[in-house]
């Protein structure tokens, strides 16, 4: 086993939700402890705390670590939007979406090598009503999933329980655009996401040839399909076979604006009411990240 130590260690900060890490963060940390010394970590109980935490070291640290779900990244990230500061990730969440897309896994060795190369890129974010999302945001039936799927322990069981009891009772929403050349695909949709990257989190592929780099996102329409059909649709999301789906349309767009008769969203998986109309926004090379 190899040991690391950082040699300027005021440079890096680690900041921990124990929630999504399902209050096992313990581990994390005695490993950490033993092959850094004196590492600065910051342990949070609320998005304000972590705000906090952030602005208190903003100025004396070059990397900021989430460790946590993609909602916990999302907060960090949120604080290093269009700046010089570095994000990296230790996945602790129940999906890791964008983790996985980033190339973070839960491995502490390959971190400490990461954080000690500090070679990072630029990567596009996006904007919902001016809210930031990262990885995957949408609204409509997996919203609605996300709001039901907070009220249980999480893990990926839960969420296919929650998905399956959903879709039962789940009336398609109302789908309307503002600008003439989108109007064609005005309707009614089991859900629309937006796309930064590819996939919702365990390897759920929902939009598999998004791109966080290309200045768009992908604008994911899907209608709603029999019952019977979910096994193929799953089986098409799970393997990257989506773009070919008759239920679903992609639209890649850097700004659009439309209407929904629903409030209900989920921002990168963290349930959040948003009132229409809605204004999606990307925001290219905004933020900074460990590779």
């Amino acid at each position: 086993m190899h040991f690391f130590i950082f040699v300027v260690m005021e440079k890096i900060a680690f900041i921990i939700n124990p929630f999504s890490a399902k209050k096992n963060y313990e581990p994390f940390l005695a490993e950490l402890k033993n092959k850094v010394v004196n590492p600065l970590y910051y342990i949070s109980e609320s998005i304000e705390g972590t705000n906090d935490f952030i602005r208190n070291h903003f100025d004396n640290i070059d990397i900021f670590v989430a460790i946590g779900g993609d909602g916990t990244i999302s907060t960090v990230a949120r604080n290093l939007i269009n700046t010089d500061k570095v994000l990296a990730i230790f996945p602790a969440g129940s999906g890791n979406g964008f983790s996985t897309e980033t190339q973070f896994n839960r491995n502490l060795d390959e971190l400490i090598e990461k954080i000690n190369t500090k070679k990072s890129r630029k990567i596009d974010t996006f904007t919902v009503n001016g809210q930031l999302s990262i990885n995957v945001s949408g609204t409509g039936f997996d919203g609605k999933v996300v709001k039901e799927f907070e009220k249980t322990t999480r893990g990926f069981t839960n969420y296919i329980k929650v998905s399956l009891k959903t879709f039962f009772n789940y009336k398609p929403i109302k789908l309307k655009f503002f600008t003439e050349e989108y109007q064609k695909y005005n309707g009614k949709y089991l859900m629309v996401n937006v796309a930064n990257t590819r996939q919702f989190g365990n390897n759920a592929y929902i939009a598999p040839h998004a791109s966080k780099s290309d200045g768009l996102v992908d604008l994911v329409l899907v209608k709603k399909f029999p019952l019977r059909y979910s096994p193929v649709f799953a089986f098409r999301m799970f393997t990257k076979k989506l773009k070919t789906d008759d239920y679903i349309t992609y639209i890649p767009v850097s700004e659009v604006e439309f209407k929904v008769n629903t409030k209900n969203w989920h921002l990168d998986g963290e349930f959040n009411k948003i009132k229409s109309p809605i204004h999606i926004k990307v925001q290219p090379s905004s933020l900074n990240i460990l590779i």
